[in-house]
């Protein structure tokens, strides 16, 4: 062993063979997810209420134009259906699993997740009233809005569990996000029954899906991931800090306002983004954090990767799922990761394991 002075603090460090082991574990994992995640993609060109073979698969991303009609309507189906649905999954899984893991790495709360507390249901307020209010039709705009009501329902949540006696108290910070989540789909259904537009953009909304969405959403909604990833892997170390409590993470010289700041921005892009294109997807984060904690401990730096390819990995999967149990027909992924989260989150709640994030 050896040891790192720290000011007054002596942090025993392991020695590099001791912790070679559970590196390396660590990072076949992580070769093991991103394999999977590729096997999936696969998967999920061919699969749906038209089978294609491995070849033609090929043939609708890198052959030529083809006179032939059976193979141009392949391409179609690949290009624009297989393809951004596919790659809208793996950014949308990425983005819950990553927030996911940071909202009950800040608030250390094993049962928060960007649904439970607001920001998915913020979107999806702000979403509804802007088709009422403005009529707006173009998924393009309404990212924009699902931004301001993701941000504006973090804001309120985080705001509310910061005053009165219970302050910072994980407890306090799952009410304040139910309640606020009760009020705003209160006011998201009063709206969508008072305009036939509205009620069928709440449809899309409640169930959660990564179909009919082309690049000209996608692409904007990765960029607000990638920005909200970025602030992600710059605070992980803080995060690890601050779960050590907030008066040690001080004492080590962590700038707890800033960096729980930083984190509630990178928390409300992410999940904002995703919601914008997919709807709310329930219990996704919650999962994957747990799961990703199970497999590699609670250091951060490895916890958020795994969430983020494990929720990719998760969302792609129910989404194949969701067009193989009920061909031609497709059941949303949003409805197939929500029938997969409750009894997930009733076993933990049976065994007992909610620990501390």
């Amino acid at each position: 062993m050896t040891y790192v002075d720290m000011g007054t603090i002596a942090v025993e460090r392991p020695t590099s063979k001791a912790t070679t082991p559970a590196r390396r574990r660590r990072v076949v994992g992580l070769g093991v997810l991103v394999l999977t995640l590729v096997a999936a993609g696969a998967v999920s060109l061919a699969v749906g209420a038209r089978a294609l073979s491995p070849g033609e698969v090929w043939h609708g991303l890198f052959a030529a134009p083809e006179s032939d009609q059976r193979l141009t309507e392949i391409r179609l189906i690949v290009e624009t259906v297989r393809v951004p649905r596919t790659v809208l999954a793996i950014v949308a899984g990425v983005a819950l699993g990553v927030g996911g893991a940071l909202i009950q790495g800040y608030t250390r709360n094993p049962i928060a997740d960007t649904g439970l507390l607001g920001v998915n249901s913020g979107a999806s307020f702000a979403v509804v009233t802007v088709i009422a209010v403005f009529g707006l039709s173009d998924p393009f705009q309404y990212i924009w809005f699902a931004f301001l009501g993701a941000a504006v329902a973090g804001v309120v949540v985080f705001g509310l569990a910061s005053i009165g006696r219970g302050a910072g108290n994980p407890l306090t910070l799952a009410l304040a996000g139910q309640g606020v989540t009760v009020f705003l789909a209160a006011m998201t259904t009063a709206i969508a029954l008072s305009d036939q537009k509205s009620l069928n953009a709440l449809r899309f909304w409640n169930a959660g899906s990564v179909a009919g969405v082309g690049f000209g959403v996608i692409w904007p909604v990765t960029g607000f991931i990638a920005a909200g990833l970025v602030l992600a892997l710059i605070t992980l170390p803080a995060i690890n800090l601050l779960n050590l409590g907030d008066d040690v993470a001080r004492g080590l010289g962590v700038n707890i306002a800033l960096s729980r700041t930083i984190g509630i921005i990178a928390i409300t892009l992410l999940a904002g983004a995703a919601t914008a294109a997919c709807g709310p997807i329930a219990f996704l984060g919650l999962m994957v954090a747990h799961v990703a904690r199970y497999l590699t401990g609670p250091d951060y730096r490895w916890l958020v990767p795994y969430a983020g390819l494990l929720g990719a990995v998760v969302l792609l999967v129910c989404d194949i799922v969701g067009r193989l149990v009920v061909r031609p027909s497709e059941l949303d992924a949003g409805v197939v990761v929500a029938l997969l989260g409750a009894p997930f989150f009733a076993a933990l709640v049976w065994r007992g394991k909610f620990k501390s994030a």
